[in-house]
């Protein structure tokens, strides 16, 4: 039952956190469909601490998420003090990145742990495919990857020739939606395991 606890509580904490950091975007000033989503943390938004917050909540639950998923708890472990540093070093107005803004030491330091992270999370998700020995988190894990990869590799290539645009802020949002998504979808699939478990 204690496991089960942790999963929800993982689930709750990584929903919640990202809910979070979606108001604070939403509510910012101009349109939240542009530019990186970072930038509603960045120092002089009205919503910068509640961005942050919600970031580290998210963080917070996936290193619950990491208790629950042995197989990949270290790789979750490590995406959650990543995504955790990338609450606590906000990147700049603008967040600007080379080679086309001047960018701060807080700027690399906050787009490399976040690239980072997401690299990390879709390890995870890759292992998780290989290695689980349920059907559910298997095609949970498969159905992430294949969005991970391309949307990742095209945000990648969008952030290194062409910079900060329309077509990079869209790439960027889908691929955290589906990153939250198959953590959420984790934590409830390990959560309704584990209750099954001590129900039996």
């Amino acid at each position: 039952m204690v496991r089960n606890r942790f999963a929800v509580g993982a689930g709750l904490a990584v929903a919640g956190g990202a809910s979070v950091m979606l108001v604070a975007l939403v509510a910012g000033p101009g349109s939240w469909w542009r530019g990186y989503v970072s930038e509603a943390g960045a120092a002089g938004q009205p919503y910068a601490m509640g961005y942050r917050f919600g970031l580290i909540l998210l963080a917070c639950g996936v290193a619950l998420l990491s208790r629950e998923v042995p197989r990949i708890g270290v790789l979750l472990l490590v995406a959650a003090v990543l995504a955790g540093t990338s609450g606590v070093v906000s990147c700049s107005a603008g967040c600007p990145l080379p080679p086309y803004e001047t960018t701060t030491l807080a700027d690399v330091v906050h787009t490399a742990v976040s690239i980072l992270g997401l690299a990390v999370l879709a390890a995870a998700m890759a292992m998780t495919w290989w290695t689980s020995a349920r059907p559910a988190m298997r095609r949970l894990a498969a159905a992430a990857l294949a969005l991970t990869v391309p949307l990742g590799a095209a945000l990648g290539l969008m952030m290194l020739f062409a910079g900060r645009g329309a077509t990079s802020a869209v790439l960027e949002r889908v691929l955290l939606v589906v990153a939250v998504s198959w953590l959420v979808g984790t934590a409830v699939v390990s959560g309704v395991r584990a209750g099954r478990s001590a129900s039996g």
